[in-house]
């Protein structure tokens, strides 16, 4: 194990901002600088030129003419004036008073925004640092946050959690404060607690809205994963319950971290794409596991009588009554009584992903299709959804499908006009060969409309490597990581450190209660509309479905 000062390598040195970012444009890549053009904002490209030769001087011919293309491609599209955000992360050092965080539900989510935030269990540490797999964590930014209270109706689940809370092992060499941690019975009891500052929400999605509701009466500070809530009128009840309360709420969805969407907000606004029509995006996997097919385990006992070890009515919470099953204990992602299916579980990430960039916000209408066609296990929610948004004040239609049978990539695609902008762990930009805007630079040569005008990698010349399936959909969706000053970060913990940050300091967070209230509107009219099976409308003026 290492020890103290070999936890506090490097931690002071600061990479060159940056450094391994890469914006390409067509032609050659040049990190000399000699095209004149900011590191920020144009690197490596990608050439629709055809070799001249191979000898040298034809080469270095070659050579001076990809540097001249890419400039005038550059000076073409605006981006020799482009200046990307630049993240102070790794620079800040969270001072103040210890903030006070209490975990609600403390399952696989649970214990993954816990390590987010600083927390991890004494054997994972010792797993990881034999596997030498333990550096990335270490060198995150200490948050200085306690976690000081866990509930969870699964006496295993609230152990692992105590286990975690109490380690004293944190990022950034910095030493754990000696706080006590409480175990709740009720996460009512939680709130009542005034030792307790702020509350993350990681329980089963129909537990969310009135948990909300209810940290934000009692003044907590609100972290909650997706999805925002189940129903039109949970949603109404939440929002007025934050807004009037004060409480910083962030919703779950850390994509918005990704250095990716953040550069792609930006080359969109530059109207490199022209006018946008249609955005296609999608989901795609084909595993048990991915179908929410989960391990059930074997020591979950809800009998009364016995050793009780799940609370299973305080677990069902306003659902309809069922006798206790371990299978819904776990899968409760494939019934309607908790859940949302694909919509809530898949549709929410790809939903948040494009408002991010465009800021959408609620479609006027909204029409979903589908069904059960694979797997046959006596679930509710389809393993095939088709779901279609239309934003006509926008002249936008947002197209979704989602398939638990195919694992086959299908993209996440922004259409303009002019240009077309692939989106997933990286940026793709290619020129439409009717393009308006690009049409005498592709009658005279300079763009190549069968090759990627721009493309965008932020973690450039960098393995990423990942273990499972499920973390390799993760990743190539921007899920897991990013790369922030040539250094990757996962983005769970960017998203957490944001709401700290807004806590702390003031200001709004990128996922809060208004942009949930769009989200969990567009995703509660997609449920409805398959549910029903006909089109359902936003009210704009009543402020609900019809």
């Amino acid at each position: 194990m290492n020890d103290h000062n070999d936890k506090n390598r490097n931690k002071n040195t600061i990479p060159e901002k940056n450094a391994g970012n890469e914006m390409n444009v067509q032609g050659k890549s040049d990190k000399t600088g000699k095209s004149g053009i900011s590191r920020r904002t144009v690197v490596k490209a990608l050439a629709g030129i055809p070799v001249l030769g191979l000898f040298g001087h034809q080469l270095l011919k070659k050579r001076n003419y990809d540097l001249e293309k890419r400039e005038a491609v550059v000076k073409k599209l605006g981006l020799d004036t482009m200046d990307f955000p630049v993240s102070d992360y790794g620079t800040r050092r969270h001072g103040g008073d210890l903030l006070r965080v209490g975990i609600i539900g403390y399952g696989a989510r649970g214990n993954q925004l816990a390590r987010s935030l600083g927390f991890m269990h004494p054997d994972e540490v010792k797993r990881r640092h034999e596997l030498g797999d333990l550096d990335e964590w270490l060198e995150q930014e200490y948050l200085n946050v306690a976690i000081t209270g866990i509930c969870d109706v699964f006496d295993m689940h609230t152990e692992n959690g105590m286990a975690v809370a109490q380690n004293d092992i944190r990022p950034g060499g910095q030493d754990a404060p000696k706080l006590p941690v409480k175990r709740y019975g009720h996460y009512r009891e939680m709130l009542d607690d005034k030792d307790i500052d702020a509350v993350i929400i990681a329980t089963p999605d129909h537990h969310h809205g009135q948990m909300t509701v209810d940290a934000a009466k009692a003044g907590k500070h609100i972290y909650c994963e997706k999805t925002v809530a189940n129903t039109e009128k949970e949603m109404n009840e939440l929002y007025n319950a934050v807004k009037e309360s004060g409480v910083v709420y962030q919703l779950g969805h850390q994509i918005t971290q990704n250095v990716i969407y953040q550069q792609a907000r930006e080359l969109i606004k530059r109207d490199i794409l022209g006018k946008i029509t249609l955005v296609q995006t999608t989901s795609n996997r084909n595993t048990a596991h991915g179908a929410w097919i989960r391990h059930l385990d074997g020591q979950g006992n809800p009998k009364p009588g016995s050793e009780q070890t799940i609370d299973w009515m305080q677990w069902l919470g306003k659902a309809p009554y069922t006798p206790f099953s371990i299978e819904r204990f776990y899968n409760w992602t494939l019934y309607f009584d908790y859940a949302t299916g694909l919509i809530g579980q898949l549709f929410t990430h790809e939903f948040d992903a494009i408002n991010q960039i465009l800021r959408l916000g609620i479609p006027k209408t909204v029409t979903s299709s589908g069904g059960t066609y694979f797997w046959k296990d006596g679930r509710d929610m389809a393993d095939l959804l088709h779901i279609v948004l239309e934003y006509p004040n926008r002249d936008l239609t947002l197209l979704y499908s989602g398939s638990l049978a195919s694992s086959r990539g299908r993209g996440r695609v922004i259409m303009g006009h002019d240009a077309s902008m692939e989106i997933g762990n990286n940026i793709m930009i290619n020129a439409d060969r009717n393009s308006t805007q690009y049409q005498e630079a592709i009658q005279s040569g300079l763009i190549d409309p069968s090759a990627p005008m721009i493309t965008y990698n932020p973690g450039a010349g960098q393995v990423d490597a990942v273990t499972s399936a499920s973390e390799r959909y993760y990743a190539t969706r921007g899920l897991t990581t990013t790369t922030i000053n040539g250094r990757r970060v996962d983005v769970t913990h960017l998203h957490l450190r944001e709401w700290i940050n807004c806590i702390r300091d003031g200001g709004v967070p990128s996922v809060n209660v208004d942009i949930a209230f769009d989200e969990g509107i567009a995703c509660v009219m997609a449920q409805r509309a398959y549910v029903e099976k006909r089109v359902v409308e936003w009210d704009d003026v009543a402020r609900k479905i019809v």
